[in-house]
């Protein structure tokens, strides 16, 4: 661990991380201890946590965005870190950035057998991944890499529904969902080394809230479509416009002219869901968008995706966005009331 007075916590940054996340987890964290008694009482306190900048080679770039990056060190000078955390690195969900950053990876594995906190932000978990730490460990990123986790981690369990993913804490790793769960981060940082009280100053300071409803009711069922297997390819395509029939998996197996069982594996070895949810996950992306912008009462809106039940069509939802049809539409209209123009 550091020898230094103030716990030492490293921001592992490249040109494909996201500007928002390296410099407001940077002054956030740079703040603990300083900002709220000035604020508060007229007189700055003092910082509590020593926040450095690293990347591979410590030499300045640009991240998204064009924005400057002048790191403080590179990897290659920090051994001592309390905590590291993985910036976002943006990669494509459909390109696995498999060893794109060697040098990044090893150092992890080393910090991390220096007995450091290894922490990540969204794709930053993709590093994670690559070293092997996450092997046998639940962990999240953004929802939209729930697949590359399946097919490419196959031995880490991706919480897809999570912003703080605790479940690897006892060794020593944390991941974070999206870019903006770099919030939930920062606080559970703070608390660790600087105390409860602080962090609940420091979230009120720059008004951080927590997502305490977690990535379920943002997430978008992402599904590229299989060109390898034409019958489930062909099914994938007649689905997205009857999802509303009844019997809808049936109707997929006579079509494919497969028997059942076959269907099924093969069905799921294609999308990566048994048909049954790929149904239910398709239903309830075309609900969020009705409840989202029509005025349909929310029976209504179940029977027009296919339940005529309205406590299935509420029971299906809550399990794919962890809010009720009746949440769900509140907290959007939110946003929509907030973006509509006056």
């Amino acid at each position: 661990m550091s020898s230094n007075k103030k716990p030492l916590i490293a921001l592992l940054a490249a040109p494909e991380t996201s500007a928002s996340v390296l410099y407001g987890l940077y002054d956030v964290l740079l703040s603990a201890g300083a900002v709220y008694p000035d604020m508060v009482n007229g007189k700055p306190g003092d910082e509590l946590l020593d926040v450095r900048i690293v990347s591979a080679d410590g030499k300045p770039f640009h991240c998204i965005g064009n924005i400057p990056v002048e790191p403080h060190l590179a990897i290659s000078q920090i051994r001592d870190a309390d905590a590291v955390v993985v910036c976002d690195m943006y990669t494509s969900i459909y390109d696995v950035p498999k060893g794109r950053y060697p040098r990044e990876v090893g150092w992890l594995k080393l910090m991390h057998k220096e007995a450091a906190l290894l922490t990540s932000v969204c794709s930053g978990s993709l590093l994670l991944a690559e070293s092997g730490l996450l092997n046998g460990h639940q962990a999240t990123a953004h929802w939209a890499y729930r697949d590359m986790f399946q097919r490419h981690f196959p031995e880490v369990t991706f919480r897809n529904e999570s912003i703080l993913c605790l479940a690897a804490e006892a060794d020593r790793i944390v991941t974070a969902g999206g870019v903006s769960a770099w919030h939930d981060l920062a606080v559970y940082l703070i608390a660790r080394y600087c105390g409860y009280q602080t962090a609940i100053e420091t979230a009120k300071v720059f008004l951080i809230s927590g997502h305490s409803e977690g990535q379920s009711p943002y997430s978008v069922m992402t599904r590229p479509m299989e060109s390898s297997d034409g019958p489930i390819s062909d099914c994938q395509i007649w689905i997205a416009d009857h999802y509303a029939t009844t019997r809808p998996v049936e109707k997929m197996v006579e079509r494919s002219g497969l028997n059942a069982r076959t269907f099924s594996r093969r069905f799921r070895a294609a999308t990566g869901f048994a048909p049954i949810e790929y149904v239910q996950a398709l239903r309830v992306e075309e609900a969020k968008q009705m409840l989202e912008t029509d005025r349909l009462s929310n029976d209504d809106v179940g029977a027009a995706i296919g339940y005529d039940d309205p406590a299935s069509f509420r029971r299906v939802f809550k399990r794919g966005t962890g809010l009720s049809p009746a949440a769900y539409r509140k907290k959007f209209q939110r946003i929509s009331q907030i973006a509509r123009p006056r």
